[in-house]
């Protein structure tokens, strides 16, 4: 089961996640914030409210109480690659 382990922010709507498989992705939630018209969702566009999460239920969960399955998270982040030493 796929869960997120950190996750921190990044800059604008982005944040930086890390998942229990070993990778690490960055998420664009600009388009969503601002496409999708409930209310929960919307209210992100407050930044400072968008900054306002933390980790519950392994994902990511905003203090409105939005939530979004790490499974929908990974499918719309991009992976960073690792650089190897």
């Amino acid at each position: 089961m796929l869960h997120v382990q950190s996750v921190k922010y990044y800059k604008d709507y982005k944040l930086q996640i890390q998942f229990n498989d070993g990778e690490t992705h960055i998420i664009d939630f600009e388009k969503t914030i601002f496409s999708d018209t409930r209310q929960i969702v919307s209210d992100l566009k407050d930044i400072n409210l968008f900054k306002s999460f933390s980790i519950k239920y392994h994902t990511i969960v905003w203090k409105n109480g939005l939530d979004f399955a790490p499974e929908f998270i990974k499918n719309c982040s991009i992976k960073l690659v690792q650089k190897s030493a």
